[in-house]
């Protein structure tokens, strides 16, 4: 097909002897991949109020009609009302996949549900046939349904998650055609992440979304990097999570530059509730919990309070299960630490305890407070408050406390705000090239789930709900495709580096009190390391002026650049010879300019090509310096007579040294913007200002960070 290449079960012996034939490229160990887990629309500005306005991309896109999007993830659950067909015309003629079991009752695929197929020869090799794995690309995990309702599902009036919070559902293309690719059962295996690409690009997708962890190291070890990599070469989008190990930097995922990679943020949206302390105190925090409070005031335990005899009260202050005592718990308000376990685990132990409600109380290293399917009435405290409630009971002989209902609040200010689960830069495998590109919404995103279990996850949890909220990477990731199906809808022509283009240079870097985004963790301001280019803005992007276009020649060149072999390039691509002089990978048309290392007194020039997809006009540069290097541009003005053509420029950057330039081994930061007066084309300069270690530098946050 696509990927030239095979999956085999070979012992150390048959991989020497293989390695050996100068016909084979590479040789890499079938790997295990992990998931990355309806407000946000409204929050990009596609809608308000549940009104659509005129200027809104969606109407522009006609809702991304005709486009199709794949996911290859867990499968899809397909009696989803988010896949329902009402409304939609024949499956378009372009389209060459199938749904596994096709037509069948057991299995309904239809004219928005388009494809379905699943992979698990890679896995059942690793690990042997279990019982879980049935013929069939049907999700029992809830992870893919998820996404792919949240790339392409349907407009759903009146869903809600256990008849809370009821409101209209919808994807970010919701008249684009879905196609599920299944892969993780629950592990997801590279030999069936290769495959599925391969059958993605041969059906006809025109937009990949895979939520799952991606490579931290060589591209050509990387089933997803080579797999995109061929689906890029066939014009299609892929959109790839940036994991889920923030906020430590250098961790950021899926970094290979034919990928689209999406951080996650928050929106304006919260669903809270309180802890009344009998002093009068009250703290705020997050919960998602459908029933009714009593009015009650009701006796506090600590975990490591109620620990039994011989239990550990590190491990009970975690309430972990068996740590627990229910002499201890039983009819009182159990405070737990986060961390050790699952928060639902927690619930399950303390309902398992007799407990009537709980709290959850954040530590200092974890400062994101996300909602999540209890069993019981819980609320999850961050850090400040967690101070006070554990003051409280320290100087309380019989402290009692209540938790309010559950109540949503719009219009929350600061959003957004980087997730602190978000994987940060600096690119580690690419140091040149800046990730995440950008943000999206993916904290307490709800969508369309299975009803083979509940989102809790735990076994003992009989609820089911058609609809669930999930927070992750793995959110923000699908929330992009959407929006780069709806680019696609619009601009059928556009090249996937074209739609990143557009979508990073319009991206914003303030929040809604115009303020620059947060960054989670510490509430400092982000840097291009946690936020890329800014959160997206969609209806901007439908019309950025100017694109950093690329072609298959330039990632071939970019290969080359980073020092790719001529027997390595063949695992990418055919017939295709580095030249003499290696390309220098500053030059690659990336919309962002990230410059490692520089060091005081010298200078680098770098060099771009912008194409104007907009009317003719003359653009004029604007420069804001970061700290400690002067940058120049030149030309400083470009102008563009028609569509398409094309227009380079040269940066120069000089470290200085000054009585207010940054210390050596930083990152500093700074914008370049191409504007005719009506559109703003920026992009992220980041430079490293010393040249003694290629290491990750000791402080990130210094330097200047202007923001329109």
């Amino acid at each position: 097909r696509h990927i030239n290449g095979f999956a085999a079960q070979l012992d150390e012996a048959e991989v020497a002897v293989i390695r050996k034939n100068p016909m084979v490229v590479t040789i890499f160990p079938n790997e295990e991949r992990e998931l990355k887990t309806t407000n946000s629309w409204d929050f990009l500005s596609l809608g308000t109020n549940g009104a659509i306005p005129p200027h809104s991309l969606w109407k522009k896109a006609r809702f991304g009609e005709d486009v199709i999007i794949g996911c290859i993830d867990t499968g899809v659950w397909p009696e989803s009302s988010s896949f329902h067909d009402q409304g939609f015309g024949p499956i378009p003629k372009r389209w060459k996949g199938r749904c596994d079991n096709d037509n069948g009752a057991s299995f309904p695929c239809n004219r928005k549900l388009i494809g379905a197929k699943y992979f698990y020869e890679g896995f059942v090799n690793k690990y042997g046939r279990r019982k879980h794995i049935v013929d069939t690309a049907r999700d029992y995990n809830g992870h893919g349904t998820h996404t792919l309702s949240t790339a392409g599902g349907n407009f759903v009036p009146g869903a809600s998650v256990f008849g809370m919070y009821n409101g209209t559902a919808r994807g970010g293309a919701p008249k684009a055609r879905v196609s599920a690719y299944k892969v993780c059962w629950p592990a997801c295996q590279d030999a069936d992440i290769l495959k599925a690409f391969d059958h993605a690009i041969d059906d006809g997708v025109d937009i990949i979304s895979i939520s799952m962890s991606g490579v931290k190291s060589n591209y050509y070890d990387s089933a997803i990097a080579i797999g995109a990599f061929a689906a890029v070469k066939h014009g299609i989008t892929v959109i790839g999570a940036g994991g889920n190990d923030g906020p430590t930097p250098g961790t950021i995922e899926n970094t290979a530059p034919w990928i689209i990679t999406v951080g996650a943020s928050t929106i304006d949206r919260d669903i809270t509730a309180d802890v009344h302390l009998q002093n009068g105190v009250r703290l705020k925090g997050k919960s998602l919990w459908r029933g009714v409070s009593d009015g009650r005031m009701y006796p506090l335990v600590r975990g490591e309070d109620a620990r039994t005899h011989s239990g550990s009260p590190v491990n009970a202050s975690a309430c972990e299960p068996g740590s627990l005592d229910p002499n201890k718990v039983k009819g009182k308000i159990l405070v737990c630490l986060d961390g050790s376990v699952s928060p639902m685990l927690k619930g399950e132990t303390a309902v398992g305890a007799g407990a009537v409600g709980m709290i959850i109380c954040n530590h200092p290293t974890s400062t994101d407070v996300n909602i999540h399917h209890h069993v019981l009435h819980t609320v999850h405290l961050n850090y400040t408050n967690a101070l006070a409630i554990y003051a409280y009971m320290n100087t309380t002989k019989n402290p009692m406390g209540l938790i309010t209902s559950t109540k949503v609040e719009h219009g929350v200010k600061p959003a957004p705000v980087v997730a602190d689960f978000s994987s940060r830069g600096p690119n580690k495998n690419t140091p040149e090239i800046l990730k995440p590109d950008f943000i999206a919404p993916g904290a307490d995103i709800m969508a369309a789930f299975t009803e083979a279990q509940s989102p809790s996850l735990l076994p003992s949890d009989v609820r089911r709900t058609k609809y669930a909220f999930m927070s992750g990477t793995s959110m923000a990731c699908p929330t992009a495709a959407g929006v780069a199906a709806l680019l696609k809808a619009i601009h059928p022509h556009w090249s996937p580096a074209a739609i990143r283009s557009a979508l990073m240079t319009t991206a914003t870097r303030l929040s809604n009190t115009n303020r620059p985004i947060l960054d989670g963790t510490s509430s400092f301001e982000g840097t291009p390391f946690t936020y890329g280019a800014g959160l997206i803005r969609p209806n901007l992007a439908a019309d950025p002026g100017l694109v950093y276009d690329l072609s298959l020649r330039d990632y071939e060149m970019f290969l080359c650049a980073i020092g790719y072999n001529q027997t390595i390039m063949k695992t990418f691509t055919n017939n295709y010879t580095c030249p003499l002089v290696k390309p220098n990978i500053s030059n690659f048309n990336y919309p962002s300019i990230t410059v490692p290392p520089l060091s005081t007194g010298s200078s680098v020039t770098v060099s771009r090509v912008l194409k104007n997809v907009g009317s003719p006009g003359t653009y004029v540069a604007q420069i804001h310096q970061p700290l400690g290097v002067l940058v120049s541009v030149k030309p400083n003005n470009l102008q563009f007579t028609k569509i398409g053509e094309e227009r380079k420029f040269e940066l120069t950057l000089t470290s200085t040294k000054n009585a207010t330039s940054p210390p050596h081994d930083v990152y500093t930061f700074g914008d370049l913007i191409w504007s005719d007066g009506r559109h703003k084309v920026r992009s992220p300069i980041t430079v490293h200002t010393t040249a003694a270690s290629n290491d990750i530098p000791k402080q990130l946050n210094l330097g200047t960070i202007i923001n329109l």
